[in-house]
């Protein structure tokens, strides 16, 4: 009996001895994701809710199942680098960037752990990946495809202002993302006849004086080309738009739901929630260079009658008729 007793409490021991194992074996697989946002965390985070949205959709419960590390760049460029080669340095299994110079100082930083672009606007012209189809090394996700979508914006703007002749483009001409998206633009002015102001902003403090020269040229319309900057101030660039009465289209419908005029362009939630996608496959075992690149699926012409009300603008029905989104 004496034996009996003792083999079972080897055979109990045993057993919790390799429970124990298990258990922690299972603790070390909990994947741990690093997120790199170039904008500020009150401005990345809807953006951030549709990307935990899109993990939860594929049973991933943050913190439980997977653990996420957010580094936020604050609109500063030369910050990326080195939010990039913490992230690298935590070991994480895969790193989720949102704008083409966080992918870029991800992709510069790893070569080995897996990186997953959002807010991309051409990720072969910028060298992320060889092509979309066979994206090649550790690089694949989504673009924005922004540069396509230059057109229908001043076709948009001329729609709303028939006699438009002349448009102020605020670009920022030292974010790489940025002459490809200008050229895409002044061939679309040329397209519907109207002349461009190019008014260049490299930081925040030189926005008051920008608008001050577009008032003197007499810009009819403004157009926004995407960036950082412009993201983290677009309640102010919507603030001065309004108090210079100037109509104002934009890349990101976020900026209309803090006050500019119109926007049409991809859906960046949408984007970022589509993204998990891409983190689920690589987990599973995917390589990145056997994922090809996704372009948008869904696109939003979003309008805000309060904006137009306030700079004295009346949207014509056959463009609020196609808006997805109408802020009266």
């Amino acid at each position: 009996m004496k034996k009996a007793g003792l083999s079972s409490i080897l055979v109990a021991v045993v057993l919790l001895a390799v429970g124990l194992s298990v258990e922690a074996q299972q603790a070390k697989k909990v994947p741990r994701i690093g997120v790199l946002w170039l904008y500020s965390p009150a401005i990345a985070s809807p953006f951030a809710e549709a990307f935990r949205q899109g993990l939860r959709e594929l049973g991933y419960v943050e913190g439980k199942s997977i653990v996420i590390e957010y580094r936020h760049a604050e609109g500063k460029y030369d910050r990326l680098p080195s939010l990039a080669a913490e992230l690298v340095r935590l070991n994480v299994d895969i790193i989720v960037t949102a704008s083409t110079q966080a992918a870029q100082a991800g992709q510069q930083a790893t070569r080995s752990i897996p990186i997953v672009m959002t807010v991309v606007s051409d990720p072969v012209e910028s060298g992320l990946v060889g092509s979309l189809a066979r994206p090649g090394g550790n690089v694949t996700g989504l673009s924005l495809m922004h540069p396509e979508l230059s057109g229908k914006r001043l076709e948009l703007l001329k729609e709303v202002i028939p006699k438009l002749s002349r448009v102020a483009v605020l670009s920022n001409l030292s974010n790489p993302i940025i002459p490809p998206l200008l050229r895409e633009t002044e061939a679309a002015a040329r397209a519907v006849g109207v002349q461009l102001q190019v008014v260049e902003v490299r930081g925040p403090i030189e926005l008051d004086s920008a608008f001050g020269a577009m008032t003197r040229d007499r810009a009819g319309a403004l157009v926004v080309l995407p960036d950082g900057t412009f993201q983290n101030e677009r309640r102010r660039i919507a603030a001065l738009a309004a108090k210079g009465r100037l109509p104002t289209m934009y890349a990101w419908r976020e900026a209309v739901d803090d006050g500019g005029l119109m926007a049409y362009g991809a859906s960046v939630p949408d984007i970022l929630r589509r993204a998990a996608t891409y983190v689920d496959k690589i987990l599973k075992g995917t390589k990145p260079a056997d994922l090809p690149v996704e372009q948008p699926l869904k696109f939003e012409l979003v309008i805000n009658l309060k904006t137009a009300k306030q700079i004295g603008l009346t949207i014509p029905q056959s463009v609020l008729y196609r808006a997805d989104k109408v802020i009266k």
